[in-house]
This record gives structure tokens, sequence and C-alpha cells, in this order.
């Protein structure tokens, strides 16, 4: 599974820094933060990002019912540390059938969790009405937080978003109809918070969506 950093936003190929550039390129995106390759999902590979990442790597916690942590992705080099953290979960769908939910951590300007809303631009700001009241709150970290469906999606998926601990926090679930968990007040913890309950987390085959959203 192991490979080459990509580009957060289009899955490209990138550019190490070196002479000319102090930041990895994306020939399209120019200066991002490196998306590491995705390996499949265990503990030690949760415990990996959670020590480095500067970003919360939210869970659900208790995952619901029937399922699994399925993978594990994150933004950032050694020298900046990880600036975006995705995680995969999947299992039993609300209506029947499989279900699958990714949650992107991200500072602004990563767009880690543009790629798998399947948007365009970096953020989710100017695909969210926020003058009309959320349509779906989670508790993150303890605290009561907001998230507002994310317009202009493929209709395969259904995505919300809002803010948490100061950073973007994106939903994206397959199929749309999955969309129904946001409605059950879903309980995130940050895994850096987890302390020894990570070797509690179940872990199941890796997500194909982590790598072709």
């Amino acid at each position: 599974m192991r490979g080459e950093p990509s580009c957060p936003r289009c899955g490209g190929r990138v550019r190490a820094p070196g002479l000319f550039a102090d930041s990895w390129q994306c020939a399209a995106h120019g200066s991002v933060q490196p998306l590491q390759p995705v390996i499949p999902p265990s503990v030690e590979a949760l415990t990996a990002v959670v020590q480095r990442t500067h970003v919360p790597v939210w869970m659900p916690w208790p995952l619901p019912v029937g399922w699994l942590f399925t993978g594990i992705a994150h933004a950032g080099d050694d020298r900046s540390g990880g600036r975006a953290s995705a995680v995969a979960c999947s299992g039993p769908g609300p209506l029947g059938g499989p279900g699958e939910l990714i949650l992107v951590a991200e500072e602004p300007g990563v767009g880690l969790g543009s790629r798998y809303a399947g948007l365009e631009g970096p953020d989710p700001g100017s695909y969210l009405n926020v003058e009309k009241p959320p349509q779906a709150k989670v508790l993150a970290a303890g605290r009561p937080t907001p998230l507002w469906h994310v317009s202009g999606t493929p209709t395969d998926r259904a995505v919300f978003a809002g803010e948490a601990l100061g950073m973007w926090l994106w939903a994206v679930m397959w199929p749309e109809q999955s969309s129904l968990l946001m409605y059950d007040e879903l309980v995130l913890t940050d895994l850096r918070d987890a302390g020894a309950e990570i070797d509690l987390v179940p872990c199941g085959a890796l997500s194909p969506r982590l790598m072709r959203p």
C-alpha cells in the first residue's frame, strides 16, 4: 500500500521541496500539504498518525453498532506534522446495506475534505448556507457542534461541514441515505485524547474511498 505522497486536493503527483521551492508542489494546485500514502487500518497506524498530527483525529466513539475503523489518511510532512486527518469507518447503513463515513479535520486551505466531498475549492465556506439553521449537530470533544449540508456535491454521497476546535470538520457519507446517521447526534472523540482506549478500536478492511473518493 505504500507509495509516494500525493496532492490532497486532486491525488496527483507532488514535487518535494528543493532548490526552487521550500514546500511541496502540485502542478495543478501549487504549494500543498502532501497527502501521505494510505496504509491498511490497524491500531498501530492509528497511533502513528495521532502522535504526529496537529489537527484533531475524529472518530465516532463509541462506534455505531456493527461499525469498524477502516483506515486513516493524513496530509503533512515530517517538518510540518499532520495538517489534515481523515478517518474512515464502515458498517451497516441506517436503511440497510453497507454505509461508509469519512471524517476530516483540517486547517484552512488544505483541501482534503473537499476532495472526499467531490468539490473543487479547498474549503467548504462557499458551499455552506450558514444563514439557515444547521441541518445536523454532533458532539465533538464534548462540545455541541453545528454542521451544515454542503451543496454541489455528487449525488452518491451526503456531505456536512462545520468548525470544531478551530479546524474544519467534514463528514462525508456513502450512500446519500447514510446521512441519517447525522441526525442521531453522533458523539465524536478526538483520538489524541483517547489514551489507551485506542487499543479497543475494532479494525476492518481498508476502505477504497480513502484512495478513490
